[in-house]
């Protein structure tokens, strides 16, 4: 875990957040800017900056079970959702720890950006 990190601290418990889910390997919690009437965000609890530097399959593998998860806990399986990954400044990541973004309850759009 990174001292600094925000969602270090939030799976720490030192800045609240609304949770959804968690597992030994990984923590589900409410977006506080949320980009759809669903968005949660699905982070391992080890500090891994992006998915350009994630080695750990199972981790990985954890985090998208957690997503598929997330949204049949959040009502959203059936009628679809999206899981991103933004990765780098220019992916739009904007917090230096590997997240996924589970986003639904609405039509996504395409492209997205």
């Amino acid at each position: 875990m990174s001292d600094d990190c925000l969602f270090c601290k939030i799976i720490r418990g030192e800045i609240p957040s609304s949770k959804v889910t968690e597992s030994n390997t990984a923590l589900a919690f409410r977006d506080v800017n949320p980009q759809a009437p669903t968005h949660v965000l699905v982070v391992p609890r080890v500090h891994v900056t992006s998915l350009a530097v994630a080695t750990d399959p199972a981790m990985l593998g954890d985090l998208m079970l957690m997503a598929a998860s997330v949204a049949r806990l959040e009502g959203i399986e059936e009628s679809g959702y999206r899981v991103v990954a933004n990765t780098g400044p220019d992916g739009g990541q904007t917090v230096d720890h590997l997240h996924l973004h589970v986003l639904g309850g609405r039509h996504m759009k395409w492209p997205p950006g």
